[in-house]
């Protein structure tokens, strides 16, 4: 964080400071900020959130002994250290963000780029980091940090030299990308699609559009709206914009897209296509697996565009980048046995996607090998979806469809019911009677996709099949 007085800090969120020790209001802090004790260094803050299961007051004391020389808390604690007592410690944290951001972002240099989607918002924030970071210190999110606590934690780690700030906004409910976005206004804001991701706790897709379309509606103006050309929800949130005064610039395979891909071709060993950008044509040759990468990889080309980077250099940076994500169509294993680890979380849409991508890269000699868990946050739709990934695989032609978990039950009825019996459906309970199944079930030449929700924890099944075929 930025160098700061306790009083400062303690004025941009509106708490009550409590010094100790030899602290005066006077006293510069310039730490990391952080929710986790286990995080702290030498001149830190702890922000001590409560939670559901655990109260972060709990490990204030923790987080001291690690280094940390303030403490923003709801109620004072019994711990020899500077305090700042409010009202709210996650609202202090975001207020804390917002007045930092201000204070960087008056001196001139920083760009701040907003992304949102049903999916690809880490995938995509990854990818413009990577050609961003080439041009000046660029500040993104670690992993998926885009809620109330990720987003601000991110954002407070902006200096006076930070040239672009890459905020990712998650939508826990209707409102969430709307205050997280506030905190920092973005001049440019990327949606990327709308889907069946967390529709059950929006009430519906339509809604879903709404949320995201919060993000265009915070967009700090003059601006630009990167929208998905391909993606009507989306496209449509160009009146939205262009009724604020933002420039709308369109990515995809549509022909309205200003930045576009064509000739799009699947491999084991990556992902490949043409781009069309400033009247060039650039091919361009992911790493990462999976046709749908390509969307979130014009998103990103598109943004760094608007941000003055040559799309040859944008193409050349992405080249570079080797997976999208841990646990996101990450390889693992050996040549004789695949594993695509993609199990930090699924939709509808990214379930499809892997599958499909699972059914390009296997020649005809090898075996498609589906490890399937549930879907959550699908509300009323949880069913059908289910029931629509069983018969997708099943039409796909996969191999074995192996499903975990009694929540996914209704994926494996699909997938029988479409035909896939005589063992090429299974159905287990729980990760480790999957893992001992699979352990003498594959063999060479098989090629395995693990797939289900972050809450299902298949990503640790991912991790050790990865071992067992090391």
């Amino acid at each position: 964080m930025i160098a700061l007085t306790l009083a400062e800090i303690a004025a941009a969120i509106g708490g009550e400071l409590r010094v100790a020790g030899e602290h005066t209001p006077e006293t510069v802090v310039d730490g990391i900020v952080d929710t986790d004790s286990r995080t702290m260094e030498a001149g830190s803050i702890f922000v001590a959130k409560p939670g559901a299961e655990t109260d972060g007051h709990r490990f204030v004391g923790a987080a001291v002994e690690a280094g940390a020389v303030l403490a923003i808390v709801e109620h004072p604690v019994d711990v020899d250290v500077s305090q700042i007592v409010v009202p709210d410690a996650v609202a202090a944290l975001g207020d804390l963000a917002r007045e930092v951001v201000a204070r960087v972002r008056a001196g001139g240099n920083l760009r701040i780029v907003g992304i949102t989607g049903s999916n690809g918002k880490t995938t995509t924030k990854n990818f413009l980091a990577r050609i961003l970071e080439d041009e000046g210190e660029t500040v993104a999110p670690v992993k998926s940090f885009n809620n109330e606590v990720g987003a601000p934690v991110t954002m407070l780690r902006v200096t006076h030299d930070t040239r672009f700030l890459v905020s990712e906004f998650g939508a826990a409910a209707p409102g969430s990308i709307a205050r997280l976005a506030g905190l920092v206004e973005p001049d440019h804001v990327v949606v990327l699609m709308v889907g069946m991701a967390h529709a059950g706790g929006f009430g519906g897709i339509e809604a879903t559009a709404k949320a995201k379309s919060e993000l265009v509606a915070a967009a700090r103006v003059p601006g630009t709206a990167v929208l998905n050309a391909d993606d009507p929800r989306v496209w449509a949130m160009r009146e939205l914009a262009e009724s604020r005064g933002l420039r709308v610039v369109g990515f995809g395979q549509s022909a309205a897209a200003a930045v576009h891909a064509r000739d799009i071709e699947v491999s084991a060993s990556g992902t490949q296509c043409v781009i069309e950008a400033a009247g060039e044509e650039l091919p361009l040759r992911l790493r990462v697996l999976g046709a749908h990468h390509v969307t979130n990889a014009l998103a990103a080309i598109t943004a760094a565009v608007e941000l003055g980077v040559a799309p040859s250099e944008a193409v050349s940076r992405l080249e570079t980048v080797e997976i999208a994500e841990r646990w996101r169509m990450q390889p693992l294993g050996n040549d004789r046995v695949r594993i695509i680890n993609d199990a930090y979380n699924a939709s509808p849409d990214s379930m499809a996607a892997a599958l499909r991508t699972l059914a390009q890269i296997t020649g005809p000699d090898e075996r498609t090998v589906a490890v399937l868990g549930a879907m959550s946050e699908l509300g009323e739709s949880a069913g059908e979806e289910h029931d629509r990934i069983g018969l997708l695989a099943v039409r796909l032609n996969i191999r074995r469809i192996v499903v975990v978990g009694p929540e996914a039950r209704r994926l494996y009825l699909a997938a029988v019911g479409e035909g896939s019996w005589d063992s090429e459906a299974v159905h287990l309970p729980d990760q480790d009677a999957a893992f001992e199944y699979l352990r003498t079930e594959l063999r060479d030449g098989d090629r395995v996709l693990v797939k289900s929700s972050n809450s299902v924890g298949l990503r640790h099944l991912g991790d050790r099949l990865g071992e067992l075929f090391s």
